[in-house]
């Protein structure tokens, strides 16, 4: 392609997403519908929860939070890689590379540790009751949160500015459809093996201890259920965790396999499969898990209808009722 000749000496070029497949203007298009559905969901799930009071509780502001991640995540790949198909141009500048790194990685990490500090927050509502709204507070809320966003800032900023420093000296050419740290440094020439096992470490500190720390959470979580006398009360017990459940797997599952493989087994198919469950899927998923089995939220989003029904309300109200 002559655009990508013309910037072979500075651009990398991305190869795109399995660029062999035959009918890949049809897996563009699908992937477009799953990012509008992840764009609106996402955005309707972060509206309802600021306007309905219902929702201005500990976990639906982490939710909120965690919908907020979802949509920048998406954001920072499908549009870019649509953008390329279409265009013909499979460039990006280094610049811009690093950018898409940094954010990736940034939101990444942030909802690791966000889903970890979702599943305390559980573990303080059932197994903590009585002080609840003193350890979940409003401000102890805000600050889960901006930690949960500098700790992937400042993961992301370390390994992004090392991983960007190496020189490379083999064709630029990246087989993903993004820029990402361990495709990007198979292209220098300089011994990474130091760096590379840094990186694996990280990723056990920032993937394993997280995952740790929720499946400890969510032992206690089940055993004091198990010793719920109601079956009413472990009945909702359960049904509050089984969505966050549903997030973490789809969440940890793909991540575990991309970074904590052996090296043999890291084909560019196999982690360009996992990225796009991860980056792209998943966003798309999470805010229909959290509607679909929430009573809270389905009952919002028939306030909202109703409220904004002033012609037929009497009707709309009818139809709630009936």
């Amino acid at each position: 392609m002559g655009g990508d000749n013309e910037t072979v000496s500075t651009d990398f070029i991305l190869l795109g997403l399995w660029p062999e497949f035959t009918h890949l203007i049809i897996l563009i298009c699908l992937i477009l519908l799953v990012y509008f559905i992840a764009v609106m969901g996402n955005a309707v799930l972060i509206l309802l929860i600021w306007l309905d009071s219902r929702l201005h509780a500990p976990m639906y502001f982490l939710l909120s939070q965690l919908s907020l991640i979802d949509l920048a995540l998406i954001s920072t790949s499908v549009p870019k890689m649509v953008t390329n198909f279409f265009s013909g141009k499979r460039n990006i500048s280094q610049f811009g590379c690093g950018v898409q790194i940094f954010f990736s990685l940034t939101l990444g990490i942030a909802e690791c540790l966000l889903l970890t500090l979702m599943s305390y927050d559980r573990y303080t509502a059932i197994c903590n009751p009585l002080r609840y709204s003193v350890i979940m507070s409003h401000t102890i809320c805000k600050h889960m949160v901006i930690w949960s966003w500098a700790g992937g800032a400042v993961t992301s900023l370390v390994h992004t500015a090392y991983a960007m420093h190496f020189p490379t000296c083999r064709p630029r050419k990246i087989p993903h459809f993004l820029c990402e740290v361990m495709a990007l440094l198979k292209l220098t020439c300089e011994d990474i093996s130091a760096y590379v096992k840094s990186v694996v470490v990280s990723s056990f500190l920032v993937v394993l201890i997280p995952l740790s720390l929720i499946l400890a959470s969510y032992t206690l979580i089940f055993l004091a259920v198990l010793r719920m006398n109601s079956s009413e009360g472990k009945s909702k017990a359960l049904a509050t965790c089984s969505s966050h459940l549903c997030v973490v797997s789809l969440y940890f599952g793909p991540a575990i396999l991309v970074y904590m493989r052996p090296g043999s087994s890291k084909t560019p198919k196999l982690n360009q499969s996992l990225f796009m469950f991860n980056a792209i899927l998943t966003p798309m998923l999470n805010p229909l898990i959290y509607s679909l089995r929430n009573k809270d939220v389905i009952a919002a989003v028939k306030g909202i209808i109703i409220s904004r029904c002033p012609l037929q309300k009497t009707k709309c109200h009818l139809g709630h009722y009936t």
